[in-house]
């Protein structure tokens, strides 16, 4: 046997992938615990989330980004928008898009919720040095984009 990259011993793959479910369901079930116990839904402080990050966005990107069909994601932003913490405007050059942005009261809310959320998943992942965190997300990176053939 090689050390060659194009050559993986039979079931190495297969073993990778149930270490990495295993610590999914583990790491997931801290972040929902984390973001539940401030008040969220996941979905509601997911998309509050990518707006603090990425700025406004158009609702069918903001679903993407966090992974709902359009009709979740209108039915998430519906949520949050009841509560104050985002608004719908149209986009300043096209006025057919819809973009939706938080709001004074969401920003300050989403940067105080995300502070902590970051802090408990930093502990969660405390038994790690920067660098094998580092070295961990090139990786998942690298198998990510190989296993969806080269694309990203």
């Amino acid at each position: 046997m090689t050390s060659s990259k194009t050559e993986t011993p039979a079931g190495v793959g297969t073993h990778t992938w149930l270490i990495l479910g295993k610590a999914y369901k583990v790491l997931a079930s801290v972040s929902k615990r984390s973001i539940e116990s401030m008040g969220y839904a996941v979905t509601d402080f997911s998309l509050m989330e990518a707006l603090l990050h990425k700025g406004p966005l158009p609702i069918n990107t903001l679903g993407k980004h966090v992974f709902l069909t359009s009709g979740s994601i209108t039915a998430a932003v519906d949520r949050v928008e009841k509560e104050g913490l985002v608004e719908r405007k149209n986009h300043p050059k096209d006025r057919r898009v819809v973009e939706v942005h938080l709001t004074e009261t969401g920003l300050i809310l989403i940067r105080q919720a995300y502070k902590e959320h970051r802090a408990d998943m930093d502990q969660a992942l405390s038994g790690m040095t920067v660098e094998e965190m580092e070295q961990m997300q090139t990786l998942l990176k690298k198998a990510g984009k190989q296993a969806a053939g080269g694309r990203e």
